[in-house]
C-alpha cells in the first residue's frame, strides 16, 4: 500500500511538468501556468460585506453609504459650490477623468485613479499617504487645490441640511448638533467611503475562463479567445508580469520604480519617499484618534513601515481589473494606451531605474505580435460593476 502512494506521488508530479490540454478550446498550459493563472481568482461573485476600509465597528454602513452617495454628487461640498467628487471621479469614465493627471481648483501633478473596487485597497495615494479610503477622501475635501473645503465649511453643510443630519445621526449613532466640526468632517468622510465600497467589479471573461480551467469545463474555456489565453501565458512566463500584479486584484498593493519620470511642473515628486512621512505624520491615519475601534491589522501595517532611499521615485502598483477603461496610465499619465505601456516595458531603459532596484524589471523585447497578446489579455480582465447592495433612500430617514 505504502509503494502505490509513492508511486501515485511519482507520477503526478510527473504528470504535472506535462501540458494541459483542452481540445475544444486547443488550449495548451503547463502545471506551472495554469497554478499561477489560477492564483489570480477565484473574484468575488457578490458584494463583500458593506463596510469602509478602516473595518469599523458599530456603525451601520448601509445607511453611511446612502449619505455617501448624495454626498459623492454634491457640489455644495466644495468651497464655492462648484464642483463634487464625482468631478474627478466620474461614473461614466469608470469613476476616473480620462485626462492625463488631474484638475482641481488648479492642475495637479498626478493621474486620478478610479475608486472602483478602492474598498481592497492596502494603500491610497500613488505615493501610499493614507491607509484608508476615508483619510483620502478627507484630503481630497480639504487640499486647497482641490475641493478646498475647510472643516467649518462641510460641517455647516451637514448641519444645515435636514436629510443629511438625519442620516449621519441613524449611520453613525450621534447628535450632530454635539460634534465639533473636526468629528463631523470626519463623518462626512467616513460616509463618502463606505459608498465607494459599494462599487466593485463584477466578472470579467478571464474570471470566467478560470472558473472553467478551476472546473475542467472546455466548453466555458473554449469561449475565451487564443490571443487573450497567448497574452495570459507571457503575462505570467516571460513577462513576470504576476510578481507585482498577483492575486484576485493584480497587484501586491505596494509600490515599485518602473522607469517613469517623476520630474513635475513644479519639481520632483519622490513618491513613495514622501508618502510614508505624510502616512506617519497623518493626523488621520488609522493609529490616530479618528480611528475607528482597536487597533486593527491594517494600522499596524501603518506602525511598522518604515522609509527607505529605495522608495524614492517608487509609486503604488494598481490593479489591473478594467484597466482598458482607465486610461492614460502610470502616476503622471504619460502613457496614453495600452499599447504604449506595452512598448514601455517591452523597450524599458533600466538606466532610468533606481540605483537600489531589485533588479526584477528587465527589457520585455517584446514582437508586435506578443504585444498584442498582451493587450488582449489586459481587455480580458474588463467587466461591468457588480449590482451594489439595496440601500434605503436619504427621503426615508425622516418618513
Amino acid at each position: 500500500m505504502k509503494r502505490l502512494s509513492i508511486l501515485g506521488g511519482v507520477l503526478l508530479a510527473a504528470l504535472s511538468a506535462f501540458a494541459f490540454v483542452f481540445p475544444a478550446a486547443a488550449v495548451e498550459l503547463t502545471g506551472a501556468e495554469r497554478s499561477a493563472l489560477l492564483a489570480h481568482g477565484p473574484w468575488p461573485s457578490s458584494p463583500a460585506e458593506l463596510r469602509h476600509s478602516d473595518g469599523s465597528k458599530g456603525i451601520d454602513e448601509r445607511w453611511a453609504a446612502t449619505l455617501g452617495r448624495a454626498l459623492f454628487f454634491d457640489p455644495r461640498l466644495a468651497s464655492d459650490n462648484t464642483f463634487s467628487c464625482a468631478s474627478c471621479h466620474v461614473p461614466e469614465r469608470w469613476f476616473s477623468d480620462g485626462v492625463p493627471v488631474a484638475v482641481g481648483r488648479a492642475p495637479l501633478v498626478r493621474n486620478t485613479p478610479t475608486v472602483v473596487d478602492v474598498k481592497f485597497a492596502r494603500w491610497l495615494g500613488w505615493g501610499g499617504e493614507h491607509d484608508s479610503v476615508w483619510s483620502q477622501t478627507l484630503r481630497a475635501l480639504t487640499a486647497p487645490k482641490e475641493m478646498n473645503a475647510s472643516h467649518d465649511h462641510i460641517s455647516a453643510l451637514a448641519r444645515s441640511d435636514g436629510d443629511y443630519s438625519c442620516v449621519l445621526e441613524r449611520a453613525f449613532s450621534v447628535r450632530v448638533d454635539t460634534l465639533a466640526d473636526e468629528d463631523l468632517a470626519v463623518l462626512v468622510a467616513k460616509s463618502l467611503a463606505a459608498f465607494q465600497a459599494t462599487l466593485i467589479s463584477g466578472k470579467s471573461p478571464f474570471d470566467e475562463f478560470l472558473a472553467g480551467l478551476r472546473a475542467g469545463d472546455s466548453a466555458a474555456i473554449a469561449l475565451y479567445p487564443a490571443d487573450a489565453l497567448a497574452g495570459a501565458k507571457l503575462f505570467v512566463g516571460r513577462g513576470r508580469c504576476n510578481i507585482c500584479h498577483f492575486g484576485p486584484r493584480f497587484t501586491h498593493e505596494e509600490f515599485a520604480d518602473i522607469g517613469i519620470g517623476y520630474f513635475t511642473s513644479t519639481g520632483v515628486d519622490k513618491g513613495r519617499y514622501a508618502g510614508i512621512d505624510h502616512l506617519k505624520a497623518n493626523r488621520y491615519n488609522l493609529l490616530g484618534p479618528f480611528s475607528d475601534g482597536p487597533i486593527s491589522q491594517r494600522a499596524n501595517l501603518t506602525r511598522r513601515v518604515v522609509k527607505s532611499p529605495r522608495n524614492f521615485g517608487e509609486f503604488r502598483v494598481p490593479s489591473l481589473r478594467n484597466v482598458e477603461r482607465t486610461a492614460p496610465y502610470m502616476h503622471n499619465g504619460s502613457l496614453t494606451t495600452l499599447e504604449a505601456v506595452m512598448t514601455h516595458y517591452s523597450e524599458l531603459n533600466i538606466e532610468r531605474l533606481h540605483a537600489t532596484t531589485n533588479g526584477l524589471l528587465r527589457p520585455l523585447k517584446l514582437s508586435a505580435t506578443e504585444s498584442k497578446q498582451l493587450v488582449e489579455f489586459l481587455r480580458s480582465l474588463t467587466s461591468e460593476l457588480m449590482l451594489p447592495p439595496a440601500l434605503p433612500s436619504i427621503a426615508e430617514c425622516r418618513s
